[in-house]
């Protein structure tokens, strides 16, 4: 699988570009199937090797057999390996991410490969890891399925007297409990009034202090990601609690319709071909069509794959154009300050001819309700 990806990876080099070095971890990750850090990857037309250091000696022979590894002595720098490595090899011009790379190891690496031509690129490996392999594919499902292990148990272990960072300590460890490598991303937990920020961190506000939260979390398995986002409303034992807060449900239930009819817009204009920014622009009208042009404060979604943000992007200037086979989140939200916000987020399979939600928690109002 890997050798695949790395021979389509060399066959997208412009004209004149006979090397690359990919430093992205994720991008290392997706061409050799390593799992480790602080190692480089440069292929050619004709050859591949990883350059890094000794604490990964072992990691590399079992997770990249068949690929040349260099290790380099305590002494030498990762950079001035790389530079010896291509000037052994006789490379001329060499594209680099140029988003990895900062100004200071630029420069190194052109004093340590005088003979090299480096040239600056962006997005190649991405632009490949935007469509999922079978293997990819399954990967997310699979975490997806442990995130929604993990809601679950997240649903049957509220008390009503947890913090909101209570409960993004636990759902951490029901991800793991549920099967997952760990949390995609820190999970989002806001109560009440806190849920108009899109990425509230987590305070000491207690879930008893208003009748609803926000909750936005994922996995990992395989080292592929989830994303979701559910709203949860309190059911109280406490009968006289129910009628101080009616009025704060009756205004978020009307909140969480639009939000969710924008979603399911979007949702049935998910196909191969589209483009993402229109996508994005059709939610926005809806929502300006029923009084909110303003409370949309963020892009409708992202690709999700070896990293929680990743290309196609469902946004406003995305030049973007969605391909069967790429996994996207849609998440349509209205924030209202003072009073809280609601977002909708599920993960989706791009085909040829529609979406495939691939996540399975309930999203209608009637089933959002949790007991204190």
């Amino acid at each position: 699988m890997s050798q695949g990806r790395r021979e389509r990876l060399v066959q997208s080099f412009p004209e004149g570009i006979d090397w690359m070095m990919v430093g992205h971890r994720a991008n290392v990750t997706y061409l050799t199937g390593f799992t480790g850090e602080a190692s480089y990857l440069l292929l050619s037309r004709q050859r591949s090797f990883i350059v890094s250091d000794g604490r990964f000696a072992e990691q590399l022979a079992t997770e990249c057999p068949g690929i040349e590894v260099i290790i380099r002595p305590p002494a030498m720098t990762t950079v001035e390996a790389i530079g010896q490595a291509l000037e052994q090899a006789k490379a001329r011009n060499v594209a680099f991410e140029a988003t990895q790379v900062t100004v200071a190891e630029a420069e190194r690496l052109r004093e340590t490969a005088p003979s090299v031509n480096w040239v600056p690129m962006r997005g190649l490996v991405e632009s490949l890891r935007r469509v999922k392999d079978a293997q990819e594919i399954e990967a997310i499902r699979q975490s997806i399925a442990i995130a929604e292990r993990a809601f679950d148990m997240f649903r049957a272990m509220i008390t009503g007297k947890e913090s909101e960072k209570d409960l993004v300590d636990a759902m951490e460890g029901y991800v793991r409990r549920a099967g997952g490598e760990g949390t995609s991303f820190p999970p989002i937990v806001a109560v009440g009034d806190r849920s108009a920020l899109p990425h509230a961190p987590p305070t000491e506000r207690r879930m008893s202090d208003s009748p609803f939260l926000l909750l936005d979390w994922g996995a990992t398995h395989r080292l592929y990601c989830s994303d979701l986002t559910r709203i949860l409303r309190a059911a109280p034992r406490n009968r006289s609690l129910s009628t101080a807060w009616s009025e704060i449900e009756s205004r978020l239930e009307k909140l969480y319709t639009v939000v969710l009819h924008g979603q399911q817009m979007a949702l049935r204009s998910i196909r191969a071909g589209v483009r993402a920014a229109e996508v994005d622009a059709a939610v926005r009208a809806y929502f300006e069509e029923q009084g909110y042009s303003k409370e949309f404060n963020h892009s409708l979604g992202h690709g999700i794959g070896l990293q929680i943000h990743e290309g196609p992007f469902l946004r406003p200037n995305s030049p973007d154009v969605l391909e069967a086979g790429n996994v996207v989140t849609v998440e349509p939200g209205l924030y209202l300050p003072g009073f809280g916000g609601v977002r909708i987020e599920d993960d989706v399979l791009v085909h040829a001819d529609g979406g495939e939600v691939l996540t399975r928690a309930s999203r209608d109002w009637s089933e959002a309700v949790v007991i204190w």
